[in-house]
């Protein structure tokens, strides 16, 4: 039997950084005159930490292996971006809303992907996952183009994405991680 230890890692990973995206997307939404550089700090090590969930996630075989299926090439471009963003923490505030708006966006579209395929599995909750995957897609798009440009509504912009992902992230990993815990490993049996 596999231990089922780096799926209940990657599960509690991906729910504490689901919560620390909600949280600080509303100090966002609430304080937009946040410090440029603290964000881009705070960013940096977030999307380093989810990186490296989204690795163990990826290694784990969950059960459906739905929620995890693209976290290998996800979670080593956050860990890329991660570590731009704690090299250069405070210039690049433009960088930090493209860089998470491109991530935001292609997890959306991935989510989306991933929803369809657990309404083949017979998950209730898929269309949740699509609907909140659609509305996070919509605000990393806003987030690239960044319409009105100006420093506080893009801050305000910023802490949406950033709660949306959180939902959607959240979201995702209590519906379709499923941890059994005398799971047998992958193996095809010829009788």
């Amino acid at each position: 039997m596999r231990s089922v230890a780096p799926m209940k890692t990657a599960k509690i990973g991906y729910i504490v950084i689901s919560i620390v995206l909600c949280v600080l997307g509303i100090t966002l939404i609430v304080f937009p005159e946040f410090s440029a550089t603290m964000l881009g700090t705070i960013c940096g090590i977030i999307f380093v930490a989810f990186g490296c969930i989204k690795l163990i996630g990826y290694f784990s075989k969950d059960l459906f292996r739905l929620a995890f299926q693209f976290d290998f090439e996800f979670g080593i471009l956050m860990i890329v971006l991660g570590i731009i963003l704690l090299v250069h923490p405070g210039s690049l505030l433009n960088f930090i809303c493209v860089a998470f708006g491109i991530s935001v966006l292609g997890d959306g579209l991935f989510k989306v992907r991933i929803a369809l395929e657990a309404k083949k599995f017979g998950i209730f909750q898929w269309w949740l996952i699509a609907a909140i995957a659609v509305i996070s897609s919509i605000f990393g798009l806003i987030l690239i183009f960044r319409p009105g440009e100006g420093g506080t509504l893009l801050m305000i912009f910023l802490g949406i994405t950033l709660l949306c992902e959180g939902i959607l992230s959240m979201s995702t990993v209590i519906t379709m991680v499923k941890i059994i815990h005398h799971q047998q490993p992958d193996r095809i049996t010829e009788e």
